[in-house]
């Protein structure tokens, strides 16, 4: 039975293979006969999945990797009479196949994954369900990871990623980029962001799950926190209705849609704790607080600062006045006309025609406006854009107050 596994390999490994696409019987039913040596490794991967990785925060993931396991060669073998030459000769299979959500060759990292996840399977399988025999896998080389990516993301492929998220039917799709690139935080983490942790008046969101295990508190950017309101406050659930699976799909589709080269979701997270670093106010502890980093070694591999924002740094003092300057110059009062007309109030900025503010008290229109019209400055300082001129403020007439609403 060995040998007709290994023949099967031998056929296919003259080129690439694509990977099936269609389910299988992963986590079909729980129940059925305990796993023993002449069960099937599909067998038992079922169990595995049913009994063990359902108590797993990555459980779905797990279910995914157990997928490819089970439709090979190696699926329809005994447990007993796998050998260290079956699981070498699936290792190089999943090494030469072509993924297709992604029309590559599967990752060093994922059959890594899965390896790791079969080797845990036949421990159980040893220890807990009577299975005789040794793991495997264990004895064969696992395939080495790359270097740690170094993707930096351009403010072009920015720009673009946030005007295609922005047409996007699901309005979450932009949120969900924003919020990666503002506060470092990661896919997961993301989306299991509730509106009870989510404090908007202290600007803070509560991860009380994390890759790592500890919990931690993030800071959240007033772009941040347009991102998240911007969707609608709710007084609890989710604040994303995305699956894993169904936002890699989106996030995919983005990305080929804007024509960007290499880009995965992750990078983001990356340029986010770069960008951390390129502020200069904050040491490697407080980013890692940010970031969730255990591991001040792992933080390392993310200062690959850009040559120009070292240069800055070099400059000193001179790039700190510099930079005094530049908000001093931006950060100033503008003109607006305040308009009531029966129970609703509006206004207006005179220098910015797309910014409006509504609702039914006046003060509270005018708090509002405050603080549009400080995000306002802030983003055009953050993309290098000069802010307009503030016009003279003209008299008010019989319908609309002229005032000037300050910043700051």
């Amino acid at each position: 039975m060995v040998s007709s596994g290994r023949a099967g390999v031998a056929g296919a490994a003259s080129g690439f293979h694509t990977e099936p696409s269609e389910p299988d019987m992963i986590g079909a039913s729980l129940g059925g006969p305990p796993v023993t040596t002449s069960s099937t490794i599909a067998e038992a991967l079922r169990a595995y999945v049913q009994r063990i990785s359902v108590f797993k925060r990555g459980a779905e993931q797990e279910r995914y990797r157990a997928r490819p396991i089970a439709r090979s060669f190696l699926g329809k073998m005994p447990v007993g009479e796998v050998t260290t030459v079956d699981i070498a000769a699936y290792r190089d299979l999943r090494l030469g196949t072509i993924a297709p959500q992604t029309k590559r060759l599967v990752s060093r990292n994922t059959v890594r994954l899965e390896l790791a996840m079969l080797s845990d399977m036949f421990n159980i399988a040893i220890v807990e369900w009577g299975a005789r025999g040794d793991n495997p896998v264990t004895r064969v080389r696992k395939p080495k990871l790359p270097p740690g990516r170094d993707r930096r993301v351009s403010m072009v492929e920015e720009r673009r990623l946030l005007r295609s998220a922005a047409l996007h039917r699901n309005h979450e799709l932009y949120s969900i980029v924003v919020l990666a690139l503002e506060t470092a935080m990661r896919q997961g983490e993301i989306l299991a962001l509730t509106w009870e942790n989510i404090d908007l008046r202290s600007r803070v969101a509560h991860l009380p799950i994390t890759k790592n295990g500890t919990k931690r508190d993030v800071p959240l950017s007033l772009r941040a926190i347009d991102a998240i309101t911007r969707l609608g406050v709710r007084a609890e659930g989710r604040v994303f209705n995305y699956t894993s699976n169904g936002f890699k799909s989106a996030w995919r589709t983005l990305v080929k849609r804007c024509d960007i080269e290499d880009l995965h979701f992750h990078d983001l997270r990356h340029e986010a704790v770069s960008r951390l670093f390129e502020l200069g106010t904050l040491d490697m502890m407080e980013v890692a607080t940010i970031s969730g980093h255990k591991s001040m070694q792992m933080l390392k591999r993310y200062t690959h600062l850009k040559a120009a924002n070292l240069v800055a740094k070099i400059d000193g003092r001179r790039t700190l006045n510099r930079g005094r300057r530049v908000v001093t110059e931006a950060v100033v009062p503008y003109p607006a006309f305040i308009q009531q007309v029966g129970q609703q109030v509006t206004l207006q900025f005179v220098d910015f025609s797309h910014l409006t503010v509504e609702g039914t008290d006046a003060d509270e229109v005018a708090a509002r406006a405050r603080d549009v019209l400080l995000r306002e400055l802030v983003e055009a300082i953050r993309e290098s854009r000069r802010p307009p001129t503030p016009s003279r403020l003209v008299e008010s007439d019989g319908t609309c107050h002229a005032i000037v609403v300050s910043p700051l």
